[in-house]
């Protein structure tokens, strides 16, 4: 959400943050991504209540925006992108 929110809606800037394990902590999700609409979509599905209390599952949840891949059995490290074009 962090990264959503630092971005602003800027056009041609995607992100994604995931586990190459396949699970975030106890969560069934590997992460989550975020597009340049992210924020937009957001408001438009009143989710400000899930950003105030820090909820990340919950606002991914809601867009249709977590990476769930399943178990990969790799915990190699954690992933992070991002896409500028």
């Amino acid at each position: 959400m962090g990264v959503a929110e630092a971005l602003q809606g800027q056009p041609g800037v995607w992100a994604l943050a995931a586990d190459t394990d396949g699970i975030d902590g106890m969560e069934d999700n590997a992460g989550a991504r975020v597009a340049p609409d992210t924020l937009a979509r957001a408001q438009a599905l009143g989710l400000a209540d899930h950003q105030r209390r820090n909820d990340a599952y919950g606002f991914f949840s809601a867009l249709g925006d977590l990476v769930v891949t399943g178990t990969t059995h790799t915990n190699v490290n954690d992933f992070r992108a991002l896409l500028v074009c």
